[in-house]
């Protein structure tokens, strides 16, 4: 997984790699410093004021860098002193302890309170992702015209791409399969495999099905892969050229329902499946 420092090291498409460079020490500067000056920070690079406001006004552009008037200017003749300082984004692409934090937090809660306290927190982490998937369904449906049946999986995708997980859908001979391609929290998950199970519990809810994690990035695969029956998946919309998946008969989905109840938790199974 690219972390952040990767990612602060490598300049904006179409940003020479020099001038991504200076931009990174202007940044360095600015959280090591402060909010400065152009000419402050032209005297810290050795370099001209110009050449400063130039990478400025590239940072300026990106979000990385806000320009405010500086605290007791005065306004008279000339330009008033302006400071630069860091944006959330621009502090954003410096690394972080993110992942140790909630890994200290979560350890502590597993060694007073137990694995159920820790699925709880889990639980509670998503509920906000699973109402705002939730509001993306329901507003796919109620804008569906009369008869179209609207392919939740497709629409639960696109919802959780906006929540940064890189989300795909399709459908296979079996049914459908969900794909999440980055997972925010994997190094806290390869610990806690709680997180992927109340993730998992989150898709079957908002599907309507049971459905099965057969892959996950927290434990070393290179996507997170659901599996979701073919008794929920909707018929294909007139001109698709894809086969609609054969329906699970009534009878035997709910034989399939009554095993799937017998685990309190979604049930992650390890054996590979082609994507």
């Amino acid at each position: 997984m690219e972390t952040a420092a990767a990612r602060a090291a490598l300049p904006p498409a179409g940003v020479p790699a020099e001038d991504g460079r200076t931009r990174d020490r202007v940044g360095s500067l600015l959280l090591e410093h402060g909010p400065q000056t152009a000419t402050e920070l032209a005297a810290r690079l050795g370099v001209s004021a110009a050449a400063v406001r130039r990478h400025l006004d590239g940072l300026v552009a990106a979000g990385r860098v806000a320009e405010r008037e500086a605290p007791g200017a005065q306004r008279g003749r000339g330009r008033p002193a302006r400071h630069f300082t860091l944006t959330d984004a621009g502090r954003s692409a410096f690394p972080h302890a993110y992942d140790d934090l909630a890994l200290t937090a979560l350890r502590f809660v597993a060694e007073h309170g137990g694995p159920d306290a820790v699925r709880a927190v889990a639980e509670q982490q998503l509920a906000g992702l699973a109402e705002r998937c939730s509001t993306a369904v329901r507003t796919a449906e109620a804008g569906a015209a009369d008869g179209v049946a609207v392919d939740r999986a497709q629409v639960l995708a696109a919802a959780l791409t906006a929540e940064g997980y890189a989300a795909t859908a399709s459908a296979i001979s079996s049914g459908g399969q969900l794909c999440q391609h980055h997972c925010p929290v994997a190094h806290v998950a390869a610990e806690f495999p709680q997180l992927c199970e109340a993730e998992t519990a989150v898709i079957s809810t908002l599907v309507g099905t049971h459905v099965q994690r057969l892959a996950t990035i927290a434990h070393g695969d290179g996507i997170c892969t659901t599996h979701i029956p073919a008794v929920q998946i909707p018929a294909q919309r007139a001109g698709n050229k894809a086969t609609p998946a054969r329906p699970v008969p009534a009878g035997r989905a709910v034989a399939n329902d009554a095993r799937a109840s017998t685990s309190t938790a979604p049930s992650i199974d390890r054996e590979r499946t082609p994507a």
